[in-house]
C-alpha cells in the first residue's frame, strides 16, 4: 500500500531514533514468544535435552570409566556406588569406577542405564511418529470427506478400540520374541485413534473456513487442500500430542516389561531394568537397581508432559495478544 509524504517523514524519523515500525506477528511467532517466557517449560525442556545427551554418551561413559554395560563379574555383584577397583585387561593394570555400582550380574549400572535409555527414547519416538502419522493422515481424510469415508473409518476405530489391548500385546508376544523394533511397531499401530479422533474433529471446523472454500472454488484438488491448508493448521496439535505420546509410550513399555512383555534381557530398556531389579529391593546394597531407572522414567515423563501443556498454552490463542 502507498504512503503520502507526511507518513514517509513520520517513518524517517522513526527511524533516525533508532526505532522500529510494530509489524504483525503470526501465531507462530507469538507462540514462540510465549514458549520462551514459560520458565517451567523451558527448564523441563533443558532437563529432558540433558538426558537425551546422557543416552547419547553410553560409550564415552564406558571409555571414561573403563567399564561395559554387557560384562559380566559375579564377584563384583550389587558394588555400591562410587565402588573402584584395579582390573588387568590386555596386560595392563586399569583402574575402573562403577559410579552407581553394578547388578546383579556385575555390570555397571550407569553404563547400563545410558544404554537402556538409547532403546527406552529410541522405542517411544518411534512408536509415537508412526502413531502420529498414521492418525494425522486418517484424520484429515476423514475430517475433509466425511460421508461413508467417515462411517467407515469410525467403525475401524470403533472395533479397534473394543479389543482389549492387552490381549493384543500378549498374542503378539506368543507369536514373537518381543524386541525393540517389534514393540516399537506394536505400540505405533495400535496408538494411533485418539490421534485420528482428534485431528478428525479438528478438520471438520477447517474443511469449512474461507481459506479452503476458496481454494476449492479456484479449482484445487481435495489433496492439495488437505497438504497445503489443512495440515498447517494442524502443526500445533500434532507437536502437543507428539510430546504426550512419546510419554506415553515409555510408560507402556515399562508397564509391559513387568509384564514379561517388553523388550527382554540382557538387552536393556529403563522399562525392564525396573522390572528386573523389583526382587533385589530388600537388599541393602542394591536398592540403587530400583531408584534410578524408576526415577529417569519418572523424570522423562514428567518433562514431556509439562512440554506438552507448555506448548498447548502457547498456542491457546485465549491468552490474549502477549
Amino acid at each position: 500500500m502507498a504512503i503520502d509524504a507526511k507518513q514517509a517523514g513520520q517513518v524517517a524519523q522513526l527511524e533516525q531514533r533508532g526505532e522500529k515500525l510494530a509489524v504483525g506477528e503470526s501465531l507462530y511467532q507469538k507462540a514462540f514468544k510465549r514458549l520462551l517466557r514459560d520458565r517451567l517449560t523451558m527448564s523441563m525442556f533443558a532437563i529432558l535435552v540433558l538426558l537425551v545427551l546422557f543416552t547419547l554418551s553410553a560409550p564415552l561413559i564406558e571409555n571414561g570409566f573403563n567399564v561395559s554395560y554387557t560384562a559380566t563379574d559375579v564377584m563384583g555383584r550389587f558394588a555400591t556406588m562410587g565402588t573402584t577397583e584395579t582390573e588387568v585387561i590386555d596386560d595392563q593394570e586399569v583402574t575402573v569406577y562403577h559410579v552407581l555400582g553394578t547388578d546383579d550380574l556385575g555390570r555397571d549400572h550407569l553404563a547400563r542405564l545410558a544404554y537402556g535409555g538409547r532403546v527406552t527414547l529410541g522405542i517411544a519416538v518411534v512408536a509415537a511418529a508412526i502413531s502420529i502419522t498414521i492418525g494425522v493422515s486418517l484424520g484429515i481424510i476423514m475430517g475433509y470427506y466425511g460421508g461413508i469415508v467417515d462411517d467407515v473409518m469410525m467403525w475401524v476405530i470403533t472395533t479397534l478400540n473394543s479389543v482389549p489391548t492387552l490381549l493384543l500385546l500378549i498374542i503378539i508376544a506368543a507369536v514373537f520374541r518381543p524386541n525393540a523394533t517389534t514393540l516399537a511397531l506394536v505400540l505405533g499401530f495400535l496408538g494411533w485413534t485418539g490421534t485420528t479422533r482428534l485431528v478428525r474433529g479438528e478438520t471438520f471446523a477447517l474443511r469449512e473456513r474461507e481459506f479452503v472454500i476458496g481454494a476449492r472454488s479456484m479449482g484445487a484438488n481435495a489433496f492439495h487442500i488437505m497438504l497445503r491448508h489443512v495440515a498447517p493448521n494442524l502443526i500445533s496439535i500434532v507437536v502437543i500430542t507428539l510430546a504426550i505420546d512419546i510419554g506415553a509410550v515409555m510408560l507402556a513399555e515399562a508397564a509391559l516389561s513387568f509384564l514379561g512383555l517388553g523388550v527382554q534381557p540382557p538387552v536393556p530398556t529403563w522399562g525392564n531394568m525396573l522390572s528386573n531389579s523389583r526382587e533385589f529391593y530388600a537388599e541393602p546394597n542394591a536398592r540403587h537397581l530400583v531408584i534410578f531407572p524408576g526415577l529417569l522414567i519418572t523424570l522423562s515423563v514428567l518433562c514431556l508432559y509439562v512440554i506438552g501443556d507448555g506448548i498447548r498454552d502457547a498456542f491457546d490463542p485465549q491468552l490474549g495478544n502477549e
